[in-house]
């Protein structure tokens, strides 16, 4: 027998041979670990119920659904809703346009201020001030839109608002920040940073307790000042979350937030104020479009998906870590 044939034959050997139980080693590990996973498993049985459960009822989006009839009775139409809301609803792109500019403004103003937020706590030295600050800092994300929202209209009322008081002693007139559609989204951005900046800047704390402090000491050898460390220790040491973070906010870049708007808009600022979510919620609960208002928000859904993939692939061509 040849040399060839007898390498062929025990590589088929070794082949046949019975490889290690990797299921077992799993079930070894899954032992190991029992407890561990058995705390993972109110959190799946969350998804699975809350998240996944609900997935089925997405058909309602190519049905012309009816309540007597149920999701599997009601009659397919196929594309027809998405063909309404792309060619003759009226109200969809001028509202499209609202979610993204709002969003955009968010994202532009709102994404790196916790950031520069973080930065500045980083900096203080008395940690007694730093608590207090912080604290201070992240006490409005507790608060619902609810009771923000409430607190807006009062202190910005133009009549007995605080603001507008403060604006009068310098004789500047009025202004209705809340029912001028030329103020709206700026109050609206103003306000979604002041309640979220010193919520999210705990992640960008923790990310920062973590650089090695060697660095700055060689840092500060070689005669890097504080701006110099920030620029070329700080920032790339924690350009992974930023990064991480900046994939997940641009996932939301057609949820503009319906909790905030809800509570702060009305009929005067529609032009500006309204958005996918909220035409959502008006059109298919009090006109009972449910499938009309299903099909805008499987388009959502589907933009949020394809923008997280998107910038997902943009930050790793450009070096850093995604979440795939």
């Amino acid at each position: 027998m040849s040399s060839k044939h007898l390498t062929a034959h025990s590589t088929e050997s070794a082949a046949s041979k019975p490889k290690p139980a990797v299921w077992s080693k799993q079930c070894q590990r899954y032992q190991k670990h029992k407890y561990f996973y058995l705390m993972l498993a109110p959190l799946i049985v969350y998804y699975l119920i809350f998240e996944y459960g609900p997935l089925y009822g997405v058909q309602i989006a190519f049905k012309d659904y009816m309540l007597r009839q149920g999701i599997w009775g009601s009659p397919w139409v196929g594309w027809k809703h998405f063909q309404y809301m792309f060619t003759l609803s009226p109200d969809f792109y001028k509202i499209l346009s609202n979610t993204v500019i709002i969003s955009l403004y968010q994202i532009v103003f709102g994404f790196p201020a916790p950031i520069i937020l973080a930065l500045l706590f980083n900096e203080l030295r008395l940690k007694m001030f730093k608590r207090i600050s912080q604290t201070i800092s992240y006490l409005p994300h507790f608060l619902s839109w609810v009771v923000l929202g409430g607190m807006l209209i009062t202190i910005l009322s133009p009549t007995t608002g605080a603001v507008n008081i403060l604006l009068g002693w310098f004789g500047i007139e009025p202004i209705y920040f809340l029912g001028d559609p030329k103020y709206f989204r700026f109050t609206l951005v103003l306000s979604s940073i002041w309640k979220e900046i010193g919520w999210g800047t705990i992640i960008y704390l923790a990310a920062l307790a973590g650089i090695d402090l060697h660095l700055y000491e060689a840092a500060r050898i070689d005669g890097a000042n504080r701006w110099k460390q920030t620029i070329h220790i700080t920032l790339p040491s924690i350009m992974y979350i930023i990064a991480i973070l900046f994939i997940f906010k641009t996932g939301s870049i057609l949820s503009a937030g319906f909790d905030q708007i809800f509570n702060l808009y009305n009929p005067a600022v529609y032009s500006v104020a309204d958005i996918l979510d909220t035409y959502v919620y008006r059109v298919g609960l009090t006109q009972l479009q449910y499938s009309f208002t299903t099909a805008v928000g499987l388009f959502k859904n589907i933009v949020a998906f394809s923008m997280v993939m998107m910038t997902n692939y943009i930050v790793k061509k450009m070096g850093q870590e995604g979440i795939l």
